[in-house]
Order: C-alpha cells, then structure tokens, then sequence
C-alpha cells in the first residue's frame, strides 16, 4: 500500500506536465493560425510552376481566378501580384506602388532596360519585368510537306491557310501584327483567315488537326514541340509581340518585394531549367548564353534568337484613352 500511494504524486506530476506541453503547443499552434502571411497572387498559369514551388517562407502562393481576376478589391492580404502584359488594361497605376527593387532592375538586359524605359511614365517605376515569351508561328506539318514560313507574319495570309489559323483572343495584339505585315487590308483579312480566337486551348486546335498554324507564346508551346516531330516554330526576322511576366506590388502592402526569389530564377541552376521552358528572363545576352545549355540545339535560335531580332520586337502597353477610341474604330470597320 505504501508503494502504490507513493506513486500517486508522480503520476499526477507528470499528468499536470503532459497537460502542460500539450497546451503550450496548442497555443502555439493557435498563434501561428492567426500569423497573417505574405501573398503572391497571380492566374495560375502565369508564373513557371517551377519557380512558384520556390517562393521562400513565410510567402504563399495563391490562385486568382475569373474572368476578371486583377479586379479590386483584391482577396486579403494581397502583397505581390505577378500577371502578364496583357492584363495590365484591367488595372491603374495608383492600384500600385513603386517595386523598390533597384538590385534586380539594375541588373536588366537591353530588352528589359528598353521595357522600363519605353513603358508610360505612370507605370515604369510600378512594373518588374521578370520573364518574357516571344510569340511564333507554330506549324504542323502534313505528311512530308513542311510549310513556307519564310514571309514571316505574312505567312498567316497565304490563301492556302485560309480558315485553319488559330490566332489569339487579344484584338490588341492581332492589330498589331496586322501593322507589321505589308498588305492592304491586312486586318480585316487576318481575321478571314481564323478558324478561331483561342489563347487558352491553341494547341489543342493544332494538335488535333483543326488547324495548321497557331500563334502562341514560346512558352506555351514549347514542349510539344520537343515531343512532337510534325511541329516547328518560326520565331520571325521583323521581330515578333512579347508576352511578358511581370510583377508588381499593390498600393496597400508593406511587405518589399522578395528579391532573393527573383534571383534565383535568374543564375543556374534554375535560371538553365526556365529556359529550356521556352521562359527567357531579361538579363544580358551573355549571362542567358552561358545557361542555355538545356535548350535543344534545334530549338536555341527561339530561344536566344539574335539581338536585333529582339530589339525589333514590341511591347503592347496600355493605351490612352484615345488610342484606346481609335483602335476600337479601326477593330469594328475590320469585321469580315
């Protein structure tokens, strides 16, 4: 009897110090739930899953999603955004504040440098650009018969495409590619030739057969055509419209933008895996060079095709207002 009550202070001790721990850890667990986390957000197809995978604690990503997904009020907290050019007509540049990454933007290429540079005024300070794509013309072959691609944009023209080019769902950009042909017409004509508007679902239009060529950002086509021999890409002389991949703050956070994951997409190893991605970061020449070697051989010239090819290349920005009443005029007269 004597041992047995003895015991009884021990066991309760240590039942009072399991209790103990187990509060103290479920209060720490309780605080960690209400830690508010930094926020990336972004569609979820802008950003190479490869690099949001390495998006450093206590960053998280999360998806926006809609039609509309940059329309504010944006989801809480909203810390960094990440979205193509493209979207950036959804969007004003009060919504916005300065990047404050002198670091990175110092260390920009030609074309990124020429990106902040040619950007308007109100956005040039409020815009990374972390990543481009050149648009191609992507071609499937039929039996052996390999097709003409050597009149560039014009190619989309030929009578013998007529009804089976897929061109994307941009107005924007399919003007603009109609100002870079020498034909008259052109628009008007260019839309004549589409079997559809689809950025989302091109290859599938191409893969299937239903069309012969697409329009299509390198990136977004850049697999199939490693796998799949009837495919070739023709990135042309006069240069092409970029799809960029940009990143910027919104005006209500505090939280700096998280440069060292920026860097890492942009030095080996990471930097060799975006790039054979079809996924070019806008750093020199020399610094993509040197880690290209991932990229098919075949296919380098997309990839790192040569700077004046590049600097012939455009940029889409958003319109003023009456640009935006001329382009919408010059749209509704093209209508086939």
């Amino acid at each position: 009897m004597k041992a047995a009550t003895s015991s009884l202070p021990l066991l309760r001790r240590r039942t009072l110090l399991q209790i103990g721990a187990l509060g103290v850890a479920a209060g720490l667990a309780g605080c960690a739930q209400g830690v508010i986390r930094p926020t990336l957000r972004a569609p979820g197809d802008i950003l190479p899953s490869l690099w949001r995978r390495q998006l450093p604690a206590p960053w998280r990503f999360e998806p926006l999603s809609g039609s509309t997904p940059f329309q504010t009020p944006w989801p809480k907290p909203t810390d960094l955004l990440a979205l193509a050019d493209g979207w950036l007509a959804s969007l004003t540049p009060d919504q916005l504040q300065s990047v404050a990454a002198p670091a990175l933007t110092d260390r920009l290429g030609a074309l990124g440098q020429r990106f902040l540079t040619e950007a308007p005024s109100a956005w040039s300070s409020k815009l990374l650009p972390v990543g481009f794509s050149p648009y191609v013309l992507l071609f499937r072959r039929e039996g052996r018969v390999r097709p003409a691609a050597d009149a560039g944009w014009m190619t989309l023209l030929d009578p013998a495409l007529k009804g089976k080019v897929l061109l994307p769902s941009s107005p924007r950009l399919l003007m603009s590619l109609a100002d870079h042909m020498d034909a008259p017409d052109g628009l008007s004509r260019l839309r004549q030739a589409a079997i559809s508007f689809d950025d989302r679902y091109g290859l599938n239009w191409l893969l299937q057969g239903d069309a012969r060529v697409a329009v299509l950002p390198l990136q977004r086509c850049m697999q199939a055509l490693k796998r799949d021999p009837r495919l070739t890409a023709v990135l042309p002389e006069s240069g092409a419209p970029l799809h960029w991949t940009l990143l910027a703050r919104p005006a209500e956070t505090a939280e700096p933008l998280p440069q060292a994951w920026v860097s890492e997409a942009w030095k080996p190893p990471l930097l060799a895996r975006l790039l054979a991605q079809g996924w070019i970061p806008p750093l020199p020449r020399e610094e993509l060079r040197d880690a290209s070697g991932r990229v098919p051989t075949d296919l380098r010239a997309l990839v790192l095709p040569s700077q004046e090819v590049l600097m012939r290349s455009w940029t889409l920005y958003p319109a003023p207002e009456d640009e935006v009443r001329r382009l919408q005029q010059q749209w509704r007269s093209s209508a086939p």
